[in-house]
């Protein structure tokens, strides 16, 4: 095979879930915008439906409608961009819950779909969705009449579970909404890990569905290994890769993996990020290409035809600080060219 090998384990996205279900006495939904992380929506959504989750959130209408199809009628699918113009039609017919975000929203929500379900996003304090608490003031008591199914709000700083903006935006929260019946919810994964008061009445995770940060006890969700196209032995002083990037200060017997930038594996890894050889941690060296990564096996026991990696050994984090990143950037950037397979 010529291309890399990512391997989706549905099993730990499930019990991933299904740990987090179990941190709280509400349900729990799943997000699975940006194509399931990157992971492909139908195929997680319908593992997550399986195993029990009744609501999921994808970012925007079109999302939805492939989510729909994937999942067929029941379960609700909330749209966090809310009803954007152009979306009525989709949002009807793929039978789509929106968020809406502010008084417009609102107004061509029940214009053009009178009676038909949607929920509310307030502002607490993160200033990206949601209605600010003056708009929401002068909206309320209209908004809450035409009984949302949801209202929601989104933490900024979930991951640092000392900062003091989390009980800042519970606060607001909590004043925003008081006295309101509708179900409400604002912690999505660092909210469920920062305790009930967050919990509300639905939980909504997403990275720590797909064995990110900060679920630390996430099991890993995805596997990739990348195959071997040609190994070359190179003499002291010989450099590999575009701008001499890197020069061999031993002789070392480098190999070239069919993976780059194109795949999603951005140039910045490079720079002290390593990929296995079986076991062995071999580092990468020189500089990502296209198409291409270059990585020094000279302590290798022996030739591999792939070298891994994200597995158990490398998570999507641990490759992500090597590019100064998070592993939110890494997995939704899987790239195209991978050969894909669901194991459960």
């Amino acid at each position: 095979m010529s291309t890399a090998h990512l391997t989706i384990d549905l099993g730990a996205l499930v019990a991933n879930w299904t740990s987090l279900d179990a941190m709280t006495e509400v349900d729990t939904a799943a997000v699975v915008k940006a194509n399931g992380y990157g992971l492909g929506a139908p195929s997680v959504g319908r593992a997550l439906a399986k195993a029990g989750a009744r609501t999921f959130f994808v970012a925007a209408a079109e999302e939805g409608a492939i989510l729909r199809t994937a999942l067929g009628p029941g379960p609700t699918i909330n749209v966090f961009s809310g009803h954007m113009a152009g979306d009525t039609d989709v949002i009807r017919d793929a039978d789509l819950t929106p968020m809406i975000n502010s008084v417009d929203q609102m107004l061509r929500h029940v214009e053009a779909l009178p009676g038909a379900p949607f929920g509310l996003q307030l502002d607490t304090g993160m200033n990206r969705l949601g209605m600010e608490p003056s708009e929401w003031s002068a909206l309320r008591d209209i908004a809450l009449a035409q009984n949302p199914t949801l209202i929601m709000s989104h933490l900024a700083c979930a991951d640092d579970p000392a900062h003091p903006m989390n009980a800042q935006q519970l606060g607001s929260f909590v004043e925003m909404t008081d006295g309101i019946d509708a179900p409400r919810s604002l912690a999505a994964t660092g909210g469920i890990l920062l305790g009930s008061d967050y919990h509300f009445d639905m939980t909504r995770p997403g990275i720590g569905l797909y064995g990110g940060a900060p679920f630390a006890d996430a099991a890993p969700v995805v596997t990739l290994d990348v195959p071997v196209i040609q190994t070359r032995e190179v003499a002291i002083g010989e450099s590999v890769g575009y701008g001499n990037a890197w020069v061999a200060t031993r002789p070392s017997l480098v190999a070239t993996v069919a993976a780059g930038y194109a795949d999603g594996l951005i140039r910045a890894i490079g720079d002290g990020a390593s990929m296995y050889a079986g076991q062995v941690e071999v580092p990468v060296i020189g500089r990502v290409s296209m198409d291409m990564i270059t990585v020094d096996i000279t302590d290798a026991p022996h030739a591999s035809q792939t070298l891994q990696l994200l597995g158990q050994n490398q998570t999507v984090d641990n490759l992500a600080a090597c590019a100064g990143t998070i592993g939110y950037e890494i997995l939704t950037s899987m790239g195209h060219r991978y050969h894909r397979t669901y194991t459960e």
